[in-house]
């Protein structure tokens, strides 16, 4: 017997067409969404501003589901990864990390990954399967209730980054479903849109509507400032080159004073040279762009080795020498194999 599916897979429109079809009133949809994302509802019996018969009909054909923990791991500095298992058996990570003032919540879209940077844990595992919208909007739910913190809460929940499992713009509509419910204001989890990060190694097409199609904001994998380099480092760039990438960040509807992120990993003899610094430099000079250096987490089965901190500094310099906004992140939760390009959902 299949079990009953998941509300959250439906967008509100999507529920508001379904609820037509049934001879029932689409504002309830408005209603159904603001008591499970808001209100954090479990079960339709909660639901007390819709009759008991409709709250019945729901129940029948609609399941709330809370995403499986099977494990969650503390990092020293307080990062907590967690290993969620999904209803037909797979897993997938998500990273809870705190700040000065707040926590960001790094989310997956994906079961595996088909984008075989060599640099990435998950993609030695494959790919496996999108998440389904539900899955994915689930995982913010879920950690918003466990963290509790509401506007007057010195430590709450602000800023969501799609840079977990998966490439987040190959598992695109299922992607849009969630970003609309992260934003929405009124029966949504009211993010910010600009504290919503969406990070992609480089899917040109995918990138051009999902500035007309999301208001937020953009990151991009890039980890190399010519193409034989990245063709190395992430093969997606065989198939949309850097000039590629790069008009269509030039070409992204940006709102005003936003720019688009670019992360670059910094891999000691690889691309951490000062000419590589400078060939990014000039590589940018078309698009809004601010810059993310973060030294590569090295794991085990890698040949890639974490730079000296002098390159990374001198790396960074040459950047600021050139008016670009240059941060060197220090990735979070690297004991516990949390930190950036780690996550691999396995429950050793």
């Amino acid at each position: 017997m299949s079990l009953p599916k998941d509300i959250k897979d439906l967008s509100k429109d999507e529920l508001a067409a379904w609820l037509v079809r049934h001879d029932i009133k689409p504002y309830r949809a408005n209603q159904i969404q603001k008591w499970v994302y808001v209100r954090q509802a479990d079960s339709f019996q909660e639901m007390t501003d819709l009759s008991k018969d409709l709250r019945a009909f729901l129940a029948e054909h609609f399941a709330i589901e809370r995403l499986n923990v099977l494990k969650v791991q503390t990092s020293r500095d307080g990062s907590k990864k967690y290993l969620f298992g999904l209803r037909d058996g797979n897993r997938m990570e998500s990273v809870l990390i705190p700040e000065r003032n707040h926590y960001t919540l790094c989310v997956s879209s994906q079961v595996g990954c088909a984008q075989g940077c060599e640099f990435c844990c998950t993609a030695r595992g494959g790919f496996i399967r999108n998440l389904t919208a539900g899955e994915i909007v689930g995982q913010v739910r879920d950690l918003i209730r466990e963290i509790g913190g509401g506007p007057e809460d010195a430590m709450r929940l602000t800023n969501i980054v799609f840079m977990g499992m998966g490439e987040p713009l190959a598992n695109y509509e299922n992607l849009l479903k969630a970003l609309k419910i992260i934003v929405e204001d009124d029966c949504g989890f009211r993010f910010a849109s600009r504290r919503v990060t969406v990070s992609t190694s480089g899917l040109v097409p995918k990138i051009e509507r999902l500035g007309t199609d999301s208001p937020a904001s953009l990151a991009v994998s890039l980890n190399a400032a010519d193409n034989e380099t990245r063709s190395r480092l992430m093969p997606i760039n065989r198939k949309y080159p850097l000039e590629q990438l790069v008009e269509a960040c030039r070409s992204y509807p940006l709102k005003s004073k936003r720019r688009i992120t670019f992360e670059y990993i910094l891999i000691k003899g690889v691309n951490d040279s000062p000419a590589d610094a400078v060939r990014l430099a000039d590589l940018l000079k078309p698009v809004r762009a601010k810059i993310n250096l973060i030294p590569f987490n090295e794991f085990s089965g890698c040949e890639f080795k974490r730079p000296e901190e002098s390159a990374v500094i001198r790396f960074q310099e040459i950047l600021m020498e050139r008016h670009y906004t240059t941060i060197v992140r220090h990735s979070k939760g690297a004991d516990i194999s949390a930190a950036c390009g780690q996550l691999r959902a396995k429950a050793e």
